[in-house]
C-alpha cells in the first residue's frame, strides 16, 4: 500500500531530514532575496544665466528639475554666458545654460538635453533659437495650449547647425 506524504514525515527519520533540509535554507544569505534597486546616477547640474524677472526661464528651470535634473541658477543675464560658450547670437533666446561641457540655448526640451548627454556628438550644444510658444517655459496656461512648431538645432563647431529634433 502506498503512503501519502503526510505518512512519510511522521516517522521520525523523515522528520529529520525534512527539518535538516529547512535549517539548510534559513542559512542562505537574506541579501539574496531583498528588492536591489541599481546605483543611482547623480542628476546632472545645469548651470542658468538668465535675466532676474525672466517668468519664462523659471518656467523652464521648474520643467529642467521635473525631468531629473539640477540647476543652479545665475539672474545676471545671459550675454555674457552665451559668448563665453560659442554660441553665435542667430541661435539666441533669453537664457543659456551649461550642461557637462554643452551650451544650451533657449527653451530645449529636457528630452533632447538627456538625449545628447546619452549620444555625446562632438558639437557645442543645443538650441532653440527665439522663444517658440509651446516649448518648455512657453507652455503656460497663459498660452491657452497653443503650441508653435519648432526646431532643437545641434549648433555645430564651425557655427553651423542641424536639425536635431522637431517639434509640430
Amino acid at each position: 500500500m502506498a503512503t501519502t506524504s503526510i505518512e512519510r514525515l511522521r516517522t521520525p527519520m523523515r522528520r529529520r531530514s525534512v527539518l535538516a533540509g529547512t535549517a539548510g535554507l534559513l542559512l542562505v544569505p537574506a541579501t539574496l532575496f531583498a528588492k536591489t534597486e541599481p546605483p543611482t546616477q547623480p542628476r546632472p547640474l545645469v548651470q542658468v544665466w538668465k535675466a532676474p524677472s525672466c517668468g519664462c526661464c523659471k518656467d523652464w528651470i521648474k520643467h529642467l528639475e521635473a525631468h531629473g535634473f539640477r540647476t543652479q541658477v545665475q539672474d545676471s543675464g545671459n550675454t555674457d554666458a552665451r559668448l563665453r560658450l560659442g554660441v553665435d547670437v542667430q541661435y539666441g533666446s533669453c537664457h543659456t545654460a551649461l550642461v557637462d561641457g554643452y551650451a544650451i540655448e533657449g527653451h530645449v526640451p529636457a528630452r533632447e538635453i538627456h538625449r545628447l548627454l546619452k549620444e555625446r556628438p562632438a558639437a557645442i550644444g543645443l538650441a532653440v533659437p527665439a522663444m517658440p510658444v509651446g516649448s518648455p517655459g512657453m507652455d503656460g496656461p497663459s498660452y491657452k495650449g497653443r503650441m508653435d512648431p519648432y526646431d532643437v538645432l545641434l549648433l555645430a563647431k564651425d557655427g553651423s547647425s542641424r536639425v536635431f529634433q522637431t517639434y509640430r
